[in-house]
């Protein structure tokens, strides 16, 4: 072992402590990050198991007759398992969890899974984005964690997200990860989380108990409220629907030119009055950085087949040009 104060194995001819020690701290706390996500894994691989499948399907059920007709089934089976685990039958997880600290050999990871007791819904807004971490805070007062990304995949600050969380493992006060499903809300829906905060302040209740008891209230607001499921705002969907018409109709491949599209949507959250606008700088932008087949298609008749100026067309393909450039 390398004392810190000794040179650095790697030849920079710095101390260790100077150099490479952080690196090597780093390397063993991904390590047990690794682990610790295994953990979660093999649970939602081997529970609810035979013996409590008909307890969830009651749950399932009341979950989907109440959100069939705002969401996709897959998405309410999704949330209803969470529910079903951590609201419902606690007694599943903690049986798992006392089984998995008898066979963990490593320390650090058993000194984490003796904090991992009691998951816990969390609902709150993004009040600034890292590259690790989402500082956010919670819905029903001062709280405010960080919360471990799952995804270098843009997160505007201002949405809303819910999920279950528990310590993430590095031993920091506020520092969680996402048991299973990360949800994030449009800024189409902000006004829903406040009147939920008035449900629950009419209740008089626990945050915890509020949500275990009224937690499927929330996405019923949300379904009135003409949340779908996804993860744009109207505007940005209509720009993303305007694009991938256009190469549909044209035969040209979208998923290159689409998933640059929805990063810069999201991580600039243009101020644009059209959709079509961004839509057709979106094409020109393709089609000068080989994102799909060229066209033989003028500038000028794309702006038309959108019926925008060439000069809004042109604002928007210099402002994805920029982002582009900046992100390689």
């Amino acid at each position: 072992m390398v004392g810190r104060n000794e040179p650095c194995p790697c030849g920079s001819g710095k101390k260790y402590k100077k150099c490479c020690e952080s690196k090597a701290a780093f390397s063993i706390e991904e390590v047990q990050i690794e682990e610790l996500e295994r953990v979660l894994q093999v649970f939602y691989e081997e529970y609810p198991e035979r013996r409590d499948v008909s307890d969830y399907l009651q749950v399932a059920n009341k979950w989907k007759e109440s959100l069939q007709s705002y969401l996709i089934e897959e998405m309410i089976e999704a949330i209803a398992v969470d529910e079903f685990f951590f609201h419902h039958k606690p007694e599943i997880w903690a049986v798992y969890l006392d089984k998995q600290r008898k066979k963990i050999v490593r320390p650090s990871v058993l000194k984490v899974l003796e904090t991992w007791n009691n998951p816990r819904a969390f609902i709150g807004e993004v009040m600034a984005v890292d590259e690790i971490y989402l500082t956010v805070k919670s819905i029903f007062g001062d709280e405010t964690i960080l919360l471990r990304r799952e995804s270098e995949k843009p997160v505007p600050v201002g949405v809303h997200l819910y999920c279950f969380i528990l310590p993430d493992g590095i031993m920091k006060d506020n520092h969680y990860l996402a048991i299973s499903s990360l949800i994030f809300f449009p800024t189409d829906h902000d006004s829903v989380f406040g009147q939920f905060v008035k449900q629950f302040e009419a209740q008089q209740q626990s945050v915890a108990t509020f949500l275990k008891e009224n937690g499927i209230a929330l996405w019923q607001l949300l379904g009135e409220d003409g949340y779908g499921g996804g993860e744009f705002t109207n505007f940005e969907a209509g720009v993303l629907l305007e694009a991938i018409d256009f190469l549909e109709k044209n035969e040209r491949q979208t998923d290159k030119l689409i998933e640059v599209l929805e990063d810069y949507l999201v991580e600039q959250q243009p101020n644009a009055r059209k959709e079509v606008a961004i839509a057709a700088g979106a094409i020109r932008f393709g089609q000068e950085n080989g994102l799909f087949e060229p066209l033989p298609l003028t500038i000028k008749e794309v702006a038309e087949w959108f019926e925008v100026s060439t000069s809004s067309l042109n604002k928007y393909y210099s402002d994805l040009s920029a982002y582009y450039t900046g992100k390689e």
